[in-house]
């Protein structure tokens, strides 16, 4: 009797992100998905970082993660800038070029639209209902699996393709001259397309005892596009750990880091490791777990 067994591991830190990565090799780390906090919120757990210290503050920080991430990893970032006096506050974008000094690609943009975001009106604008996920690299040439976040075609390609022009059969280029061009010949006979950058999912609404606490679709997401089973997935402010947990569930391993002990506590509770059996079919266990 013999078999192949595979544990996929979680590791938990407590203390301040800044240096607790210092305790992971270089190198090391397939994606990096967090979510911090941002500039003067949570006060209560996190201190409330004002937005002219937001980009001193991170910086240590993007300096540990580039030092952590495998030069085919992919860190994704969803942060949103504060509304100050009146106007959008500039940290985000400041944060981006002083990054990019220290050797990150800011390769794409995600839109996170919050499908089920009520309405709201203030005197000058009306309510977010969407957040970024700035994606960044290390390298021009990272581990992408498109094919994970295909989706259906949707009932637009029945009418769409059912006669086409001759346009449709060649590609035609944008009459606005951006450069892009389309062959709708191209679609016929597919199931599934690429997605856009665009995500719409519902906000968290069950109480997770954190007060950001994002929906487990998201970081599904982008596990599926840039990792594999057993790959590893690091999120240095992981709060209630829904990043970490679906990590877990998706077979990959997984380090968190929060510094706040309850959110520790709480995660180290929620997690428990998944065990992956490989049987081989002369095995007994085999037999016995797969035969009907």
């Amino acid at each position: 009797m013999s078999f192949l067994g595979m544990e996929i591991k979680t590791d938990l830190y407590l203390g301040d992100c800044k240096e607790k990565l210092k305790l992971i090799p270089d190198n090391s780390v397939d994606l990096i998905f967090t979510s911090p906090p941002y500039a003067d919120q949570r006060r209560n757990t996190y201190g409330g970082i004002h937005p002219d210290k937001y980009v001193e503050w991170f910086l240590p920080i993007s300096l540990q993660l580039y030092r952590v991430l495998k030069p085919t990893g992919t860190f994704v970032l969803n942060i949103k800038e504060k509304v100050v006096n009146g106007e959008r506050s500039t940290y985000v974008i400041e944060l981006i070029l002083e990054m990019k000094k220290q050797g990150w690609l800011w390769t794409e943009e995600f839109i996170w639209h919050k499908k089920n975001s009520y309405p709201g009106k203030w005197p000058n604008r009306f309510r977010d209902a969407w957040e970024r996920l700035l994606q960044f690299n290390k390298s021009r040439k990272f581990n992408m699996y498109q094919d994970q976040v295909m989706i259906p075609m949707g009932e637009w390609a029945r009418t769409r393709l059912r006669k086409l022009s001759e346009t449709d059969k060649i590609r035609d280029n944008s009459k606005v001259g951006s450069g892009f061009g389309k062959k709708i010949s191209n679609w016929l006979n597919r199931e599934k397309v690429y997605p856009t950058n665009v995500l719409h999912l519902a906000t968290e609404c069950s109480n997770k005892n954190h007060s950001a606490a994002f929906p487990e679709e998201l970081p599904e997401w982008f596990i599926k596009l840039f990792t594999k089973e057993y790959d590893i997935v690091l999120d240095p402010f992981m709060g209630s750990g829904t990043t970490l947990i679906v990590a877990n569930r998706m077979r990959r391993h997984s380090i968190g880091i929060d510094i706040v002990p309850e959110y520790f506590q709480m995660v180290k509770k929620q997690l428990k490791p998944v065990e992956l059996i490989l049987l081989e079919p002369e095995s007994e266990i085999y037999n016995e777990k797969i035969k009907p």
